[in-house]
């Protein structure tokens, strides 16, 4: 007989045996993330940004898991994530709500934010990642290193001119200019546009054209992955001209405090190739599969098609180069904010060379830069063109693409909010998301099953086992000794 809806339907004032609990499936995110991760540490983490009187806020614990259903979730504003939470069961249990409890506003979060800092969320990355070491999902000898802009929250139209004659009529533009002249000079590494150009919306983003596309307003993310697992061991956002080969060392510093494994090896591109890199990997006893950016240049642009460095030899005892002519580069003058020596040719006998087209292509002649630790940086070099920096490098891309492409999923191409801090607060979370999810699905959920030592847990063929010894009269005592072992539910 056909069912017919009742088209009164009066919602009913009590619901007797509804849990929660039982409404969220065994198998579900949430549940894994709720076991695994412990979000109760973030108490001691902020608790000298509360004091003894006044309203009670939120716990901690809570905010925390909101902003990681944000990213989780990819919701698209703070608005909508408070909207939507009383219509998702799973949120509800999740931040430990009952039906009937009151959702917070959405200034909470950013509240929390402002009130928290980056080191509270960088707290939470780093614990995430020393949990991965503890599973065993990081082997910590070989990391890839790559980086990716991200759009900022900020439109084209806000950028101004900061030499304009307005910015004198204007308080706003003479504090725009304060906070870029407080960034670290270490960082300040733009094109002529970012020195004459500022956002009025987001000041510490950087106008940037990748490739042959249209300038935008970006951040930088720039990240370390174990190859073992693609853990991201260490991340950090700067704005988006800096120059990724300056945030080698600091990445693999982090690595290290992170999850306290020494750096074997570094796998990166040419960009990463300098000569500081290298000798900062020559002197931390680190392999350098890196591809030389010199090398690169070399192949480019004027000095395609001109005899590269290798091509002149280096005479020791007369500390003179010679050119592929059989002419004598000799010792010119020291530059000691690059650390190397520059040799130069006799002007008179380089215009008189036959090669002379081959050599450069500069009037003033042909000179040959050595650095003072030309041995050791021809070492790196060296092993840098090795077989096995080739598969390495062939490696990286792939690895590295993955997990910024994995962390699109989560919003990870444009920023949620604006100004560099908050934006290291968004990477912090997608990445501790990405390596959460890594986690749960390598670290099992043991269960015991019976089974024979040489034999994977068939609960089927164990029946079969136990039935033909019965039917054959055979004693329990006959069947070797049942060990235990696990499988996994997940």
């Amino acid at each position: 007989m056909m069912g017919y809806e009742s088209k009164e339907n009066q919602g009913k004032l009590f619901y007797y045996g509804f849990h929660l609990e039982q409404r969220i499936r065994q198998d579900h995110p949430l549940r894994k993330i709720a076991k695994l991760i412990d979000f109760d540490f973030i108490y001691e983490e902020v608790k000298e940004s509360y004091g003894m009187k006044g309203n009670v806020s939120v716990p901690p614990p809570v905010i925390l898991k909101l902003m990681l259903l944000l990213i989780l979730y990819n919701v698209r504003s703070e608005r909508e994530l408070m909207v939507t939470i009383p219509v998702r069961l799973d949120w509800m249990w999740f931040l430990g709500y009952d039906l009937d409890d009151e959702i917070p506003d959405h200034s909470v979060l950013s509240k929390a934010r402002a009130r928290w800092g980056v080191e509270a969320f960088k707290h939470f990355f780093e614990r995430i990642v020393w949990q991965c070491v503890e599973a065993g999902v990081v082997d910590g000898s070989k990391l890839f290193m790559d980086s990716s802009l991200i759009q900022a929250d900020a439109s084209n139209d806000s950028v101004v001119n900061r030499e304009s004659l307005k910015r004198y009529l204007n308080q706003g533009y003479r504090e725009l200019e304060a906070r870029l002249q407080e960034q670290p000079s270490e960082d300040l590494l733009e094109g002529a546009v970012n020195q004459t150009h500022i956002s009025t919306t987001d000041p510490e983003a950087s106008v940037v054209r990748q490739g042959g596309g249209k300038a935008k307003l970006c951040y930088k993310v720039h990240r370390a992955v174990d190859e073992k697992e693609e853990i991201i061991t260490a991340t950090e956002v700067t704005r988006g001209q800096v120059n990724e080969a300056h945030r080698l060392p600091a990445l693999i510093e982090g690595h290290s405090l992170n999850t306290e494994k020494a750096v074997e090896t570094v796998v990166a591109d040419s960009k990463y190739g300098t000569v500081e890199n290298f000798l900062h990997c020559h002197d931390h006893k680190i392999a350098a599969h890196i591809p030389d950016l010199k090398e690169q240049q070399e192949k480019s642009g004027s000095r395609a098609g001109i005899f590269n460095e290798e091509d002149f030899i280096y005479d020791a005892q007369t500390d003179t180069y010679r050119c592929p002519a059989g002419q004598r580069l000799e010792l010119r003058r020291h530059h000691t904010q690059r650390q190397a020596v520059e040799y130069v040719c006799v002007r008179k006998v380089f215009r008189s060379c036959p090669l002379q087209d081959q050599c450069t292509r500069s009037r003033t002649g042909r000179s040959i830069k050595r650095h003072l630790r030309q041995e050791d940086l021809s070492q790196m070099r060296a092993k840098a063109g090795s077989s096995d920096s080739k598969k390495d490098l062939q490696m990286r891309q792939h690895l590295m693409e993955r997990s910024f492409a994995q962390a699109t999923r989560y919003g990870f191409k444009r920023a949620r909010w604006r100004n560099l801090w908050r934006v290291q607060i968004q990477e912090y979370l997608t990445a501790s998301i990405q390596n959460i999810l890594i986690l749960i699905r390598h670290v099992k959920e043991q269960r015991p099953v019976w089974a024979n030592r040489n034999q994977k847990a068939n609960p089927k063929r164990l029946l079969i086992r136990l039935a033909n010894y019965f039917w054959r009269g055979f004693p329990l005592s006959y069947l070797s000794k049942p060990v235990l072992i696990y499988s996994c539910d997940l």
